[in-house]
Order: structure tokens, then C-alpha cells, then sequence
């Protein structure tokens, strides 16, 4: 079996001894070398050609950030973010890396192991993932040395929302309007993804105007991130975004994302609906997880559901969304081509769960279009 080969980037003498011992004795991994900062890193990579790259955000000199900005336009190597709780991880994953894993606070022996057996996890996602790197006037997918720009098809879509010029205190209007259309007061749009999907979900739902159906979404994420994200939707889309609480009730123009580390569902209050947050038991391999969440919305919703399956390692959220579609929902895959990790959809292509198979910039418009059509 090809090994993987993995470079260690980090300042920390113990992290890198760490996740050097770890990472080399799994048989799935070759780690072909070490960078102590970020100038380092950009000397070795042309020699090593590492096909993965860990790396540590805060580093003296240049910080990973500014390190991610210059190296994937000419090396384009999914990134494994190891780092502390920090909000610079999202500007980090918009940079293009393909994901994070949260350093420990401290050498408890069960968090470490844990730690690592995350990394590793993690380190073999990656293996299998494309970089997506935002331009002016989107992103692109570099595969290996062949870049591609998702152009949506042949049809002639626009090209993908930017989100890289984008003024960090500003709050868009949503580029996208339902017009003078009332969706129904019990619609409700549930969204799944994982692995790249922070920025995925970002992209779609920057694109959605403040009158949109309550949202309801599961982002595989760790406990401490997720505020993070929301807050991040919440500045950057139109459509206001929290972290769902235990009991908080749905609305129009409201989107609520699972909790890291909580399992999120939809139930019925009254004449509308809230969500229930509770029980950290795993589900298809995670928590929060889209089955979960995708099965509450196809109980609860049943045919006034619309569904969305996003970029994401696995199978998590297949089951759900075709339980969802065979309820009466209308639901909706991302396609291969503009996926950082074309499994969560594929799978759920293939068992029949998607209505429609669309490219990451035509999501926004293809669920205004479904929205615009109910009576």
C-alpha cells in the first residue's frame, strides 16, 4: 500500500516530536521531514513533496495564515490545521486548508490520545481531499497539479459567490431574492456537510436573502468552534445565524447551527418548530451528526422540507436525506466537481436520496428556485 507523505509544521520542539511519533507509526503514513516555522516549511516542501502538510497557525516570524496565502497558488497540499481554540482558524479554512484539529490545553494522557487519534483521522481525510483556494471571483479546485475552475456548466451559471473580497465588519445583502414569492410559513431548509464545508456553507448561504425559511444546519465541529462559526455566518450573510440552544424556536430569516459536540434535532412547537439539543452520543461517527438532524426534519417537516448535502468525508447524512426525499422533501447533492471531498454527497447519490445533483455555485439558486415554485 503508497504510503501518504506527510510534512510536520510547527515551532513547538514537543508538538513536533508528537505528532511526528504518531503520524510515523501508522503504516498508512511516511513522514518525509519537519519545519520549525514558516520560511522553513517553504525551503523544504519543494524537496520533501510532501501530499499533506500539518501546520501550526501561530508561529514566529510568518504566521501560518500568511504562510497558507503565499504556498497554495504554487503548492496546492490539503493542510491539516493543528492549533489552539482560535478564531484565526476560519480565516485560515477561507485560505484554502482542508481542515483543523484543536491542540490539547494540556498532557492529560486520555486528551492527548485523543488529539491524536483526531490528527490521524483527520491527516487521512485529507489524503483523499482537493484544495479549494479563493479568487476575485470565487475559488477554484486544484487537484494534484491540474486546476480547475467551477464554473458551474455548461449551461453557462454564473460563476461562484466571492467571498474573498469581502470586508470582514460588513453584512451583504444576499444576491438572490425570492421577489414578490411566499414560501410557506412551515418551510424549513436543513443543510449537511463536513470537510470543507465551512466554507461551502458560507458560500451557499451567503447568496440567500433575509427572507429565506428557517435554517437548520449541521457542520461536523468540535465543542468551542462552533460559536465561532455562527458568529462568522452571522457577520458575513444576510440571514441572521446562531448557535443553537436547547428549545430555541425556528423562524423565518433564522438559521440555527448544531452545537459541536451536542446532537441537534427538529421539533414541533405549537404551530412551527424549535430544535432539541441534547445527548453527545455518536451517530453515523459523529456528533453533532446530519442523520440526526436529517431525520428529525424528515419526521417533523415531512414535504415542506427542502434538504442539502454538502462537500464531507463518509456517509453521515446519506440515510437521513433519503429518508427526507422519501417523505416528500426536496433535496439537493452537491456535485464532484466542486466538492473538497466528494463522499457524503456521492453517497447519498448513489442510494437515490438527491432530487438534483448541482455544482457548489448554483445550491443558493437552485433552493430560491424550489422556494420561489411552492404555492
Amino acid at each position: 500500500m503508497k504510503k501518504t507523505r506527510v510534512m510536520v509544521v510547527d515551532d513547538s520542539v514537543m508538538f513536533r516530536s508528537l505528532l511526528t511519533n504518531a503520524l510515523s507509526s501508522d503504516p498508512r503514513f511516511e513522514v518525509v521531514g519537519f519545519a520549525v516555522n514558516a520560511m522553513d516549511a517553504m525551503n523544504k516542501i519543494p524537496l520533501y513533496k510532501p501530499e499533506v502538510l500539518t501546520l501550526d497557525i501561530e508561529m514566529p516570524g510568518m504566521t501560518g495564515l500568511e504562510f497558507l496565502k503565499k504556498l497554495l497558488p504554487k503548492h496546492p497540499i490539503p493542510v491539516v490545521l493543528v492549533s489552539s481554540l482560535n478564531v484565526r482558524v476560519f480565516d485560515a479554512l477561507a485560505a484554502g486548508a482542508v481542515d483543523f484539529v484543536r491542540k490539547p490545553d494540556d498532557q492529560n494522557h486520555v486528551r492527548r490520545e485523543a488529539f491524536l487519534a483526531t490528527l490521524i483521522n483527520k491527516v487521512v481525510i485529507a489524503s483523499h481531499s482537493r484544495v479549494r483556494l479563493p479568487t476575485a471571483e470565487g475559488f477554484i479546485i486544484a487537484d494534484g497539479t491540474v486546476t480547475r475552475k467551477t464554473s458551474g456548466s455548461a449551461s453557462g451559471r454564473p460563476a461562484p459567490f466571492s467571498t474573498a473580497t469581502m470586508p470582514a465588519s460588513t453584512k451583504p445583502l444576499g444576491n438572490l431574492s425570492l421577489g414578490s414569492s411566499r414560501f410557506n410559513d412551515d418551510t424549513v431548509l436543513a443543510i449537511g456537510a463536513s470537510t470543507g464545508g465551512t466554507e461551502a456553507i458560507l458560500a451557499v448561504m451567503q447568496q440567500f436573502p433575509a427572507q429565506m425559511p428557517g435554517i437548520v444546519i449541521t457542520q461536523h465541529m468540535p465543542p468551542g468552534f462552533t460559536a465561532m462559526y455562527a458568529e462568522r455566518l452571522n457577520r458575513l450573510c444576510k440571514v441572521e445565524v446562531r448557535e443553537a440552544k436547547h428549545g430555541d424556536r425556528l423562524q423565518p430569516g433564522l438559521a440555527l447551527l448544531a452545537p459541536g459536540g451536542i446532537q441537534m434535532r427538529l421539533v414541533r412547537m405549537g404551530s412551527g418548530y424549535s430544535v432539541s439539543c441534547s445527548g453527545a452520543e455518536k451517530v453515523s461517527g459523529h456528533c453533532p451528526s446530519v442523520d440526526v438532524l436529517f431525520d428529525s426534519v424528515a419526521s417533523i417537516a415531512r414535504d415542506k422540507a427542502i434538504g442539502v448535502i454538502l462537500t464531507g468525508m463518509g456517509a453521515d447524512g446519506a440515510a437521513g436525506l433519503l429518508r427526507m426525499r422519501k417523505n416528500g422533501a426536496y433535496t439537493i447533492g452537491q456535485d464532484k466537481e466542486s466538492c473538497v471531498v466528494y463522499g457524503m454527497p456521492m453517497e447519498a447519490y448513489k442510494i437515490g436520496a438527491v432530487c438534483t445533483q448541482v455544482s457548489l455555485n448554483a445550491v443558493a439558486s437552485t433552493v430560491i428556485a424550489r422556494l420561489a415554485s411552492q404555492k
